[in-house]
């Protein structure tokens, strides 16, 4: 028969060894924090690398977002009729890269003063965007816009909106890392498309 502890108090029970305690759990054992930053930025081919070389940047995958059809596919976004644009959904880690420096990253990488698509890629399905998820996302969107505007360096104004995300569908797998496992055709088409003299004109080297 096991004998019954007698009436003492916990701290007194637990310095006696009388109550096993478990060790408190390690702090790698914590979750990691992990966060998510939606842009679009014309064909989400190119959109994927700039994000990929950045350090703690977890992931990134190219989808749609802005539109009315649920679970759109390629061929209906490329024809402009559901409303979404391309976009490149970044995982990251907040420890690491804010996101701050994934607006940077992303104004560097746009034409932000066209309204009409981007590059030789047109159409509302191309526009930019920076789909926020939170409030504190949308205020520091509204701030790196404004910051740019305030330079008073800009040829024209920015069309690149900041709109709440509603939804996010990803894009359908032959899209996911174009750039890493069509390296030829996405060259071919990049080049083609005058992405780097453009952003070259607007940002410098």
């Amino acid at each position: 028969m096991t004998p019954r502890l007698p009436a003492l108090g916990f701290a007194v029970v637990v310095a006696l060894g009388l109550l096993a305690v478990p060790p408190h759990a390690p702090a790698s054992a914590a979750p990691k924090v992990r966060a998510h930053a939606t842009f679009a930025g014309g064909c989400f081919w190119s959109m994927e690398a700039p994000f990929d070389k950045l350090a703690g940047v977890v992931s990134t995958m190219a989808g749609y977002a802005g539109g009315t059809e649920p679970n759109p596919r390629y061929e209906q976004v490329a024809s402009g009729t559901t409303g979404h644009a391309e976009v490149v959904q970044v995982v990251f880690d907040p420890a690491k890269v804010s996101y701050e420096q994934l607006l940077a990253a992303f104004w560097k990488n746009i034409d932000p003063f066209d309204p009409g698509g981007q590059f030789c890629d047109r159409g509302r399905q191309y526009r930019t965007a920076i789909f926020y998820e939170n409030d504190e996302q949308k205020q520091a969107a509204e701030a790196s816009k404004e910051h740019l505007e305030s330079q008073g360096r800009l040829p024209a104004p920015i069309a690149t909106e900041i709109v709440r995300l509603r939804a996010f569908y990803p894009a359908e797998v032959e899209h996911q890392d174009f750039y890493q496992k069509n390296m030829k055709r996405y060259w071919s088409y990049r080049q083609g498309c005058g992405r780097d003299r453009r952003l070259k004109q607007i940002w410098g080297e």
